[in-house]
């Protein structure tokens, strides 16, 4: 039974909330602040959120969210919706809609909202819900009211402040208050704050006003990255009944490897002897870690499971085993117990997997919204050969596009550790084209092509083989949609995952290739490998922009120039060295009339300021402009 001072405090930060100072202009879009409506989709006229810790598995999070909306992109930055599972309870949720002049058009209760699984179809089961509602406006502008009072039992994840937590949103007033009844301080990281409207009102409130909206420009950072965010964590916490560490990520880690894993590793005596028979008579730990590896990949699927220490927990290896599906934990963890087996260390690690790089957090330890995946670590030398579990195609220890170049955890028994995982530099990621291509008197073309891709360029292409014939023959013909009449005569791939290598040969053909003027042909020798794309101009670059991965293009075309026809005009080349790559195209006459292309592209991964933007898109457009040098060939 709460204590009557307890009850008191919480009738008051209550009472605060529900006649906070505003006033009623809010709710009217007449309003808005001029220089808040530019390049902005939505405007948060009012964000107030307030977290009332009042033990370690007793948090209450209240909302209140009001949003003018100017178009349907901006619909989404309303963000009325909730989130709830086993030991998080929505107490109260409602929403009101407002016209252009602050009348009240519309009133949505609990009742009246979609109540859903939080995760995708590939879940098994979870006991994540969301509780949302899809307003669908009659006109615009319209403002609305989103309030939510949320109990929780798990105070492992307190929520980032992003007072911008969109693309073309402008804030007029943003707050965030804690009412920390616990007495252990919290730690707190600020990011993006300097030059901001952002004040810290005290130890435990902070607010934010008129605040310009972030346009998104090409190549961009994420925006969490860039927009201002305060992340806040208690050392000590609580998820489902387990008490949890923050601390440093050694202790964390050995929190993790304590609760959540070192009985998981259960194997059957069945399996067990399975494992050592696919490892008899080999020795190298590497190759026994292959040939489990392979083992899982034939033998599993991918299903999400969310369950578990708050979902982070994975699923037994006995488990695993027996229904022959799981999630990224529970693979990752099947794979490491037979590992462990066969004599084979590996580390169980946690990292931030997508497309786009982010790293886990060295500086701001946090158990929850730092991590979205789990892939395995196997000790190789100095070094960590790194496995992605949930793959039945992916080669062994191959990780670019989604789990690579990052700061991730590695969980050991005796702690956890940031490391980073494997960069592809530009010489791993090699596109290799090269064509025998043969011209003849009407311009038309017949053409042999052989692509080879490794590292990063593996993974853009990898999966090709499995699609049907018809898919295939769409594929390569929107690759190469600067050829109009292609016709896909054949194609054989060969998928080599030894060696991560992927070769596809292609032959060809197109009629008309070559534009016909009087006794002249004009023809473009790139015919395969073309830069088309300009990056967007922007009249004044806002931001600083990234190039994730580095890659390099080497690409050589030999062609067959028909009998009665000479090179009439011809350029030798061309060469380009940046700061963001280097650019090289020669063109060369041989022997038996014919003619020699050789390309080589090499794009650097890097952060840049906003000051070289203009220098990139300059380098990228004189790509664009050589890719497309002609040859003219007179008859004779």
């Amino acid at each position: 039974m709460p204590n009557i001072k307890s009850t008191l405090s919480i009738f008051l930060v209550f009472l605060s909330f529900y006649s906070f100072s505003q006033t009623e202009d809010v709710y009217s879009s007449l309003f808005v602040p001029e220089e808040l409506k530019t390049k902005a989709n939505a405007v948060v006229r009012y964000v107030t959120r307030q977290i009332i810790i009042n033990d370690y598995d007793d948090m209450v999070i209240r909302r209140k969210r009001i949003v003018t909306v100017y178009n349907k992109e901006g619909v989404r930055h309303a963000k009325a919706y909730e989130h709830y599972s086993e030991d998080t309870k929505i107490k109260n949720i409602e929403i009101k809609v407002f016209d252009s002049t602050g009348e009240e058009i519309k009133k949505i209760r609990k009742k009246d909202f979609t109540d859903a699984s939080a995760v995708n179809g590939g879940t098994l089961y979870s006991d994540n819900r969301v509780l949302y509602y899809d307003y669908t406006p009659l006109n615009f502008p319209f403002t609305i009211e989103f309030k939510s009072e949320v109990h929780h039992e798990s105070t492992s994840y307190l929520p980032h402040w992003m007072p911008i937590d969109g693309y073309y949103l402008s804030v007029q007033f943003s707050e965030l208050k804690i009412e920390n009844n616990l007495g252990e301080e919290l730690r707190f990281k600020e990011q993006n704050f300097d030059d901001l409207n952002i004040e810290k009102v005290s130890k435990y409130h902070f607010k934010a006003e008129k605040l310009a909206s972030i346009e998104y420009e090409a190549y961009s950072p994420k925006l969490s990255l860039i927009a201002p965010r305060l992340s806040y964590a208690l050392d000590k916490f609580m998820i489902n009944g387990v008490e949890g560490r923050n601390g440093d990520w050694k202790n964390q880690g050995k929190w993790m490897y304590e609760k959540m894993l070192k009985d998981k590793l259960v194997l059957s005596e069945q399996t067990k002897e399975l494992a050592v028979n696919l490892v008899k008579g080999v020795k190298n730990p590497i190759e026994k870690a292959q040939l489990i590896y392979n083992y899982v990949q034939q033998n599993t699927r991918y299903i999400s499971v969310q369950e578990g220490i708050g979902g982070m927990q994975p699923i037994d290896a006995l488990t695993v085993d027996e229904v022959k599906y799981g999630d990224c934990k529970g693979l990752s963890n099947y794979t490491k117990a037979l590992l462990a087996h066969v004599g084979v260390e590996s580390y169980y690690t946690r990292l931030f997997a997508s497309s786009k790089l982010q790293d886990v957090d060295k500086d701001f330890v946090s158990f929850q919204g730092q991590t979205n995946h789990v892939i395995l670590a196997i000790p190789n030398n100095n070094d960590y050969i790194w496995l992605e579990c949930t793959s039945q195609t992916n080669p062994f220890g191959f990780t670019a596009g989604f789990t690579d170049d990052r700061d991730v955890l590695v969980v050991k028994p005796e702690g956890g550790e940031i490391v980073h995982t494997k960069v592809y530099e530009a010489d791993d990621s090699v596109q290799k084209t090269t064509a025998e291509i043969a011209l003849d008197i009407t311009g038309s073309f017949i053409a042999d092509v052989n692509i080879i891709t490794t590292g990063y360029q593996y993974n853009l292409h990898q999966g090709i083989e499995n699609e049907t014939d018809r898919d295939q023959q769409l594929h390569y013909k929107e690759y190469w949609d600067n050829i109009n009449d292609i016709t896909i005569d054949d194609i054989t791939i060969v998928n080599d995952k030894e060696q991560v290598v992927y070769n596809e040969s292609i032959k060809l053909s197109s009629t008309n290739y070559a534009s016909k003027s009087g006794n002249r042909f004009i023809l473009q020798p790139n015919m395969f490998n073309k830069v088309t794309q300009i990056p967007p101009r922007y009249p004044e670059r806002k931001l600083g922009f990234k190039i994730d991965r580095s890659f390099k293009d080497a690409d050589e075309f030999m062609i067959q120039i028909p009998e009665g026809f000479k090179i009439e005009a011809m350029t030798e080349g061309k060469e380009l060295n940046t700061k963001f790559g280097t650019y090289k195209f020669k063109l060369e006459t041989l022997e038996d009339n014919k003619i020699k292309y050789t390309r080589t592209y090499i794009l650097n991964k890097g952060n840049y300021q906003k000051e070289d933007y203009k220098a990139f898109r300059d380098f990228r457009k004189k790509i664009v402009k050589n890719d497309k040098t002609k040859i003219v060939l007179i008859k004779v």
